[in-house]
């Protein structure tokens, strides 16, 4: 079925870079009215991954929507990457996600049995994340497109947001990127196999491990116990998932929701097999475009980073890795975390006091 329809193929943008442009809806935000409710945690004021809702003192509700167009070829591998995406906002916040519901938009001049792989594929990932899936909503469309809504749960006073990144703080990153640029390539045909499989492989695995690998951070973390928070006191200072905005775009979030500088060295990230190669022969989606038009005045390149590397750090990527802004004398036990569970992270930088530039690249 996969050989007989290249879902790709379909659509005019692929997985996350069909998000809309992050000045769109930058400007439509900011003249939306204010709902007051003092059980909003975290609502949409600092571009967040997820939203939080208090139930009771112990217990908050994380809420989050994401679908998109293929960004795959196999319709179930286009079905577990748009779960594991789905979850991943859920696992940013510090959230353990418990139920979904499915949004399909299918073209009537379909087989259905693509629709079936795409289900089977992303209720397998929602199995795997101990993620029941107890409905969804179905409409007709020319485009194919595919998602969940996901509700999570956490305590209210164990939150991770994507502001609070201190100055002194390390940046780490858990995920290569380049997703992007290779689902452009793999659209048009000239992508290599080896590049699709690491790019897949990448996009399916759960974020729930690495957020694992934090919550040990957290939890090990001594208290000294004089009643000033012991928030105060936990590593973790802030977390996003890289997704449709690039890392760049998400680290403005997290620099501005914070009142931080941000420098990043851009040889410290890991580039998936085939991501600089296909940068280089100018796979670009329009969501890569956008998104270097709206945060590229707040950036600053040093000289050396060439342009297939600045490309890369625009690249809307889909199912990416989580970023956390980590207390330094946490680096070494955060690092060790993730290597038992076999997770590639890395530190990419650090915070520093705010100035100008806002993120500099060196």
């Amino acid at each position: 079925m996969a050989d007989a329809v290249r879902l790709t193929t379909t659509a005019k943008a692929a997985g996350c870079a069909a998000k809309l442009s992050p000045s769109i809806l930058d400007a439509v935000l900011r003249r939306l009215p204010v709902q007051n409710d003092p059980n909003v945690i975290v609502g949409f004021e600092t571009s967040d991954d997820a939203a939080v809702y208090r139930l009771t003192d112990d217990l908050a509700i994380v809420q989050t929507v994401d679908f998109f167009t293929p960004i795959v070829d196999d319709p179930a591998l286009f079905g577990q990457v748009t779960a594991a995406n789905s979850l991943s906002d859920v696992y940013a916040m510090g959230g353990r996600p418990i139920s979904a519901l499915t949004m399909v938009a299918f073209p009537t001049t379909s087989p259905p049995e693509i629709l079936e792989q795409i289900l089977r594929g992303g209720l397998a990932k929602m199995t795997e994340a101990n993620c029941t899936v107890v409905g969804g909503h179905s409409i007709r469309d020319d485009e194919l497109k595919f998602g969940y809504a996901v509700t999570g749960v956490i305590n209210p006073n164990r939150i991770w947001k994507n502001v609070g990144a201190k100055p002194g703080d390390l940046l780490l990153f858990t995920k290569p990127i380049g997703t992007g640029v290779i689902s452009t390539a793999l659209k048009q045909g000239r992508a290599q196999d080896a590049w699709v499989a690491a790019s897949t492989a990448s996009m399916t695995r759960l974020n729930r491990d690495a957020a694992e690998a934090l919550h040990e951070l957290d939890a090990a973390k001594p208290r000294s116990g004089n009643g000033d928070s012991a928030k105060s006191e936990r590593p973790i200072h802030a977390v996003t998932d890289v997704t449709g905005f690039g890392v760049l775009g998400h680290a403005r979030e997290m620099a501005i929701g914070s009142g931080v500088s941000l420098k990043i060295d851009h040889a410290r990230i890991e580039y998936l097999p085939g991501a600089i190669e296909a940068s280089r022969g100018g796979f670009f989606s329009g969501g890569m475009k956008n998104n270097r038009e709206f945060v590229e005045s707040c950036v600053e390149f040093a000289g050396g980073v060439t342009d297939e590397f600045r490309a890369l750090l625009f690249d809307p990527q889909t199912s990416g890795g989580l970023l956390a802004a980590i207390a330094p004398d946490a680096a070494n036990s955060a690092l060790a975390a993730m290597e038992r569970r076999h997770i590639p992270a890395r530190i990419i930088g650090e915070v520093v006091p705010k100035r100008h530039p806002l993120i500099e690249i060196f």
